[in-house]
């Protein structure tokens, strides 16, 4: 018996539609990066992108447990002496509420080329609209 190993051409993607209002930012990450990876396929091959699209709306509802909200800081670092900046979670999500998911996920998928291109298919949106109603979103239940 021989181990399948999926091929390009053979790969289908499929689109998700995940609603954040109310989830957890932590389970909700790794559950979004577990489906970008493809991991949730029987067809899933670790040098391929067999993920599928998600596509996740109300990511300005998203809930920080505890008091994440106040004490997480995210650091950005401009590369000149004394450029290290600090943002707590809650200023970040008033300003960028797609950025706390985006970070998440990011860090979540593998350090590679193959990481990268598995992020261009999450697409977040802070409200509850968004433009791909032409790929036929299909809802995902996280519970």
């Amino acid at each position: 018996m021989k181990t399948f190993m999926a091929k390009k051409e053979e790969v289908e993607h499929k689109w998700w539609l995940v609603d954040a209002q109310g989830q957890v930012l932590g389970r909700l990450a790794s559950k979004i990066a577990h489906i970008l990876q493809g991991k949730h396929k029987s067809t899933y091959t670790p040098h391929l992108d067999t993920g599928d699209f998600v596509v996740v709306i109300n990511a300005e509802k998203i809930v920080l447990t505890g008091k994440k909200l106040t004490q997480k800081k995210y650091k950005h670092y401009s590369g000149y002496p004394g450029g290290l900046k600090e943002v707590p979670a809650e200023e970040v999500l008033k300003r960028k509420p797609t950025q706390l998911l985006r970070l998440a996920v990011r860090r979540m998928l593998p350090k590679t080329k193959l990481g990268r291109k598995m992020l261009t298919k999450f697409k977040i949106y802070a409200g509850g609209e968004h433009p791909h109603q032409a790929q036929k979103c299909e809802p995902l239940s996280l519970e």
